[in-house]
């Protein structure tokens, strides 16, 4: 269907690419941008609409790496549809969803599945990632070569690390030759053992088992050797401390090809914030030391880490109104991505431009996406944000299916006042001017 053309006006242009600011707008045409005018408008077309940005930022959608989405198996925590629902109100146009499924995503037949349910019900691009062994088991590989012709944009096993060196280095080797994409959660299951939160002395105040930073440091570094052994391409998809920033800084310094994320929770919260046994603060990996949080931040800054990730992963009232110990790991996410990461940006400790880029064009190149740009023939997949809007979060309020966000009733700046995938307005604010 031919969609009408659209300009934005009266906007702050923000390119990850250049990281410049500049004043202009943009011509969406046929889903794409057609142009991008800085400065003074360029001609639209007879008919379009135009969109007064009220001097807000316009920047590329976000692009999120990894978020846990029920269906299939567990739609009554969340579904396509209602993930790309917060998904658009968080201004991300782009998610990867994780393999954790029922079935898993591990044969064609699932990744076409998703697929086509993300293409009828869900309103921003749903990307599958496969799981890299069977039934994520950590046995047996998957077909890679299948699950990627099948539409499979990377191969992780969720939740679980690929605890077996020699299954990892076979994993490793087929990825290379395909030119795959391996996203590998760095915990040590047996380190992590009982461990609910982060050790040290906060631990022990409130009398629950930690989890060493050597549960992740110990992961990180085997896969480092692995990566050096067999050249492939490897995501450590969150690290959350000091110790795992200067590895993943040494493998980036010897020409690895690695590269990093970290969730917006260890970048914004600490140890601190479980308070009483909070536990949408139950997080896997565990909210760290405050010393392990600025040097998360810090490495972001300077590049060490590549992108920021929300982790979303909804859960259900019976697994979260539980004692601390007993509750399942996991908080929602994608709604709130941005409006938790510009926290960072007001308190002076990043810029909004490398910041964008950490949300956008990083995460697009990694994938080998078009996504991430803001110039003439990329796809329209834009963010208008109003990084001053200030608010206090409802979980009510939010669009997800389940309500487990560790920043309820959080006071919170900055969000998403207009949301364009492939040209279309999925999300829009009401103080957001349009004239024909």
């Amino acid at each position: 269907m031919s969609l009408r053309p659209l300009l934005l006006t009266n906007a702050r242009l923000l390119d990850p690419a250049t990281g410049q600011e500049t004043p202009g707008s943009v011509l969406v045409r046929e889903g794409r941008i057609a142009d991008v005018a800085h400065g003074a408008a360029p001609g639209a077309p007879e008919g379009a609409e135009r969109i007064d940005c009220l001097g807000n930022v316009v920047a590329p959608g976000l692009v999120d790496m990894r978020a846990f989405v029920g269906e299939p198996g567990a739609e009554h925590r969340e579904t396509l549809a209602s993930a790309s629902a917060a998904a658009a109100a968080g201004g991300v146009t782009t998610l990867v969803c994780m393999p954790d499924t029922n079935p898993v995503i591990d044969g064609p037949a699932i990744v076409d599945f998703v697929l086509r349910r993300a293409r009828d019900t869900a309103c921003v691009n749903v990307l599958p990632a496969a799981a890299v062994t069977k039934g994520l088991a950590g046995r047996e590989m998957t077909e890679f070569g299948l699950l990627q012709e099948a539409g499979a944009v990377a191969f992780t096993d969720g939740l679980k690390a690929v605890t077996n060196a020699q299954v990892m280095r076979r994993a490793l080797t087929y990825a290379r030759d395909f030119g795959a994409l391996i996203m590998q959660h760095v915990e040590e299951p047996d380190l992590v053992g009982e461990g609910v939160m982060n050790e040290g002395e906060f631990a022990s105040r409130l009398g629950l088992a930690g989890i060493p930073r050597e549960a992740e440091t110990v992961m990180l570094e085997r896969d480092i050797r692995l990566v050096r052994l067999t050249g492939a391409r490897y995501h450590a998809a969150m690290i959350s401390c000091a110790d795992s920033v200067e590895i993943v800084r040494r493998a980036k310094e010897a020409g690895l090809p690695v590269t990093c994320g970290v969730s917006v929770n260890n970048l914004v919260l600490n140890e601190g914030d479980i308070g009483h046994y909070r536990t949408f603060c139950r997080l896997a990996p565990p909210l760290r030391h405050e010393s392990d949080r600025q040097a998360v931040v810090q490495a972001l800054k300077e590049g060490v880490i590549d992108v920021v990730v929300s982790d979303h992963n909804p859960q259900d009232v019976e697994t979260k109104r539980l004692p601390f110990a007993e509750a399942a790991n996991g908080a929602l996410g994608i709604e709130t991505l941005l409006g938790a990461a510009l926290r960072l940006v007001h308190t002076g400790d990043i810029g909004l431009p490398r910041l964008i880029e950490a949300l956008t064009a990083a995460p697009a190149g990694i994938l080998g996406r078009e996504a991430g740009r803001l110039n003439a023939g990329a796809p329209a997949d834009i963010v208008v944000i109003d990084p001053d809007l200030p608010y206090v979060l409802d979980k009510r309020q939010l669009k997800s299916r389940s309500k487990n966000s560790p920043f309820d009733e959080a006071r919170l700046q900055g969000a998403a006042v207009l949301t364009l995938v492939g040209g279309r307005v999925v999300h829009r604010l009401p103080e957001i001017a349009v004239a024909a």
